[in-house]
């Protein structure tokens, strides 16, 4: 087939899009808008022929329910796949991830992107960053991989790996369970003490977190070779001191979002330092870096 381009406008294309329903529903593949398009055949690595469409300027997909948007797309529709180049949006719902190439897989619904990842959770606050990422729409799963960084809520959590499972609350996406792995760290902001601000810290090789249906911390689980530190009140929720803890698995309990109790197990070690030390930073964990310069800001 000799491939053919043009140029459509908005509406010329839509209404393209319209003489072709049967083909679009067979597809679940629709593109909304493009200011190129090229299309036809080519050669595959077996021999027989591959359809492609390739776009070009504020290209933007919808597939099922998830918006693809990208400067540059080519749709390969017998295999099934996507890619993507350059200001790339994958969105379905609240749900939303970014970076600069990638991929998209439509039968499994599975985004791959690098360069630059950075996505959100609009529903519930969480923003993050890393160096690639997946996005799995039948899991709801959010996979960031390289020097992974999630903000929620006054939490911060990094490693070399981070997983982020959403469920679905009242019509909305909420976050129950953020697992990392490889340099585990958990930074939570201290709410009784508003100035300077001080952050209770875990960390671990990896660690779980797990949240209720108000994105309040639940439990927290760090191993191996785990430490802590958190801040110690009195029963009149007045400044007592700085608590080090460290063990094989660590394990904190919240009950409405507070800090009940910490459980650790193997080779348990601790030590307790006085009320004047709290502000000092030499007290802080060895993992512990606050990186709020490095929140992804989205303008749409």
């Amino acid at each position: 087939m000799t491939a053919w381009c043009m140029i459509l406008s908005v509406s010329l294309w839509m209404a393209l899009q319209r003489d072709n329903t049967a083909s679009a529903d067979k597809k679940k593949t629709i593109l909304e808008h493009a200011d190129l398009i090229e299309g036809g055949d080519k050669p595959g690595p077996s021999g027989d022929t591959i359809s492609y469409r390739s776009v070009v300027g504020n290209v933007r997909f919808l597939h099922d329910r998830t918006i693809l948007q990208c400067d540059r797309g080519t749709d390969w529709p017998d295999l099934e796949r996507i890619d993507l180049e350059g200001h790339i949006i994958i969105k379905k719902g609240s749900v939303e991830t970014r970076g600069d190439r990638g991929v998209y897989h439509t039968d499994s619904e599975v985004g791959i992107l690098t360069g630059n990842v950075r996505g959100r959770v609009i529903d519930d606050s969480l923003t993050v960053k890393s160096a690639r990422g997946l996005i799995d729409q039948k899991k709801n799963e959010l996979w960031l991989y390289d020097d992974a960084v999630a903000w929620q809520r006054g939490r911060q959590l990094s490693g070399d790996t981070i997983r982020v499972h959403l469920r679905e609350i009242a019509g909305k996406k909420k976050v129950d369970v953020i697992e990392v792995r490889g340099h585990a760290f958990l930074a939570i902001r201290d709410t009784l003490t508003a100035s300077p601000a001080l952050y209770n810290q875990l960390s671990g090789r990896t660690l779980t977190a797990t949240m209720d249906n108000r994105s309040r911390l639940q439990r927290v689980t760090a191993t191996p070779k785990a430490k802590s530190l958190y801040h110690l009140y009195d029963e009149e929720q007045q400044p007592s001191g700085v608590n080090f803890t460290s063990g094989e698995k660590i394990r904190m309990f919240f009950v409405e979002g507070k800090l009940e109790r910490i459980l650790v197990t193997g080779g348990s070690l601790g030590k307790e330092y006085p009320n004047r030390m709290r502000n000092t930073r030499e007290i802080d964990l060895p993992e512990f870096r606050l990186r709020e310069k490095e929140k992804p800001v989205f303008d749409r």
